[in-house]
């Protein structure tokens, strides 16, 4: 019978079938980070366990870490607490940690496919709600809560309820200036956020296709975002080619056999799904969220709408989101002044982002009174990033070039929108208090979008400012 990638890893990972009718699945990645691992080695700690499989876990520092400086004590006494926690947690219970010195720390969804620890056919599973991310090189990811990291720690194992499947297919070409990020907010515009509750998405067709590795990373990341806790697409020869010669990905012959099984792994042709959506490349535009959560979003060429517009359900959340984001509808969403513009997070802080964002700036000079930050995903990416000129680019047009971490996609650490203020960002929630002022307004676009409202101080169309 055929099957889908779905079918095959949750199969190939299956330790038993549970009496509550979930599978302990086995769990071949474990990622970590100082946010929501402190308390679950202590409950290790507590009934006398040890890390099951400790070379099976990756530590890094990202959340809570500083971007601005990073020498040590930080500034900031919880931030100092946490990252000595992760640090004295992986010394003892024997776990590789990527840490301020390693030159390998980054965002964890950032370094796990740059490091090749991520992998087709895996199951991955870290404390945070974008490990969706990981699926963008055929694998199935899961965010989990403390109490699963605890489990995963221990075990290696979760028990899981296998989740129906969703194809999501994207046809055609995406416009320039049109990026994955747009797609992925049109994706859960049309589906809404609990659209995907129950299911994985599968990301498919020519547009997906065509599509770079960071492009892929980029819309598996936001899956979570409409309600599906996990999405993938299928491992092909971008996937491979992205993966070879990286450090933790197999070499040599080991790597040719890899192919191989990683091949077999991707879904049948005749497989069947659930559900099945198409959208066209064409009809996608640039995208941005004008409420508090991503399914609030139009195109840039189009008009704030009115409540009266919404489903019957969603009424009363558009007229919340309208109040607070204090937006008028009927007005274009081109036009929308911004106050901060932030390029960077798991989902668009990567070379390729920082690339697309610099084209714009080039030559260009940020508008005056706007408070604009370019953070990179990773070490290696600002490395990269530096090695091509792209910091002289974004610190000459008047960015400010930062250290990598998370910084203001959740507000977490010393990086925070200030009372009202009003954030072009190309992170992945909107949702009220996210960037750390519990009034601070989100504006959710992609990096070259991020870039283009910096240069005009305002929300403004990408495409008329390409070269």
């Amino acid at each position: 019978m055929a099957e889908t990638l779905l079918d095959k890893v949750w199969r190939a990972h299956t330790v038993r079938a549970l009496p509550s009718g979930q599978t302990q699945l086995f769990v071949g990645l474990h990622l970590i980070h100082e946010v929501t691992s402190p308390q679950a080695f202590q409950m290790l700690r507590e009934v006398g366990l040890t890390v099951r499989y400790p070379e099976r876990t990756f530590a890094t520092l990202d959340h809570i870490v500083p971007t601005a400086s990073q020498l040590r004590p930080f500034v900031d006494p919880m931030a100092e607490e946490m990252t000595a926690h992760l640090t004295r947690n992986c010394k003892e219970f024997g776990i590789s940690f990527f840490d301020l010195d390693s030159s390998r720390q980054g965002i964890v969804h950032v370094i796990g496919p740059e490091l090749g620890l991520t992998q087709p056919g895996m199951t991955i599973a870290c404390g945070d709600s974008h490990t969706s991310t990981h699926g963008a090189l055929g694998a199935l990811a899961f965010g989990i809560g403390t109490s699963q990291v605890r489990d995963v720690l221990a075990t290696q194992c979760l028990a899981m309820a296998k989740p129906k499947l969703r194809q999501i297919r994207i046809e055609g070409r995406l416009a320039r200036g049109v990026y994955a990020k747009d797609a992925i907010l049109t994706i859960i515009r049309r589906l809404g956020v609990m659209g995907g509750v129950g299911y994985a998405y599968e990301y498919a067709g020519s547009a997906v296709t065509a599509m770079s590795m960071e492009e892929r990373l980029t819309i598996c990341n936001m899956s979570i975002e409409g309600g599906a806790r996990v999405g993938y697409v299928n491992p092909d020869v971008t996937t491979f080619e992205y993966l070879k010669g990286r450090l933790f990905a197999p070499q040599g012959e080991a790597f040719e056999r890899a192919v191989a099984w990683w091949t077999g792994m991707a879904t049948d042709p005749d497989a069947i799904f659930d559900d099945v959506v198409l959208l066209h490349a064409h009809s996608i535009e640039p995208m941005l969220t004008w409420g508090i959560n991503p399914g609030q979003s139009i195109g840039v060429s189009e008009r704030i709408p009115h409540p009266h517009d919404a489903p019957d359900m969603d009424r009363t959340a558009w007229a919340e989101a309208l109040a607070f984001m204090d937006l008028q509808s009927g007005q274009p969403i081109a036009g929308t002044p911004i106050d901060v513009a932030f390029i960077g997070s798991c989902t668009n802080g990567r070379l390729s982002d920082l690339r697309v964002a610099a084209e714009v700036v080039r030559g260009r000079k940020v508008a005056k009174g706007i408070r604009a930050l370019v953070v990179p995903g990773s070490q290696a990416v600002a490395g990269a990033a530096e090695a091509e000129g792209l910091r002289e680019i974004f610190q000459e047009a008047g960015f400010e070039w930062r250290k990598a971490g998370c910084s203001l996609c959740l507000g977490m650490n010393e990086d925070k929108l200030t009372g009202r203020e009003i954030c072009a960002a190309s992170s992945n929630r909107n949702f009220k208090g996210r960037m750390g002022s519990p009034t601070g307004r989100t504006l959710l676009m992609s990096p070259a979008m991020v870039a283009a409202a910096a240069i005009q101080g305002q929300v403004a169309d990408v495409r008329e400012m390409l070269p």
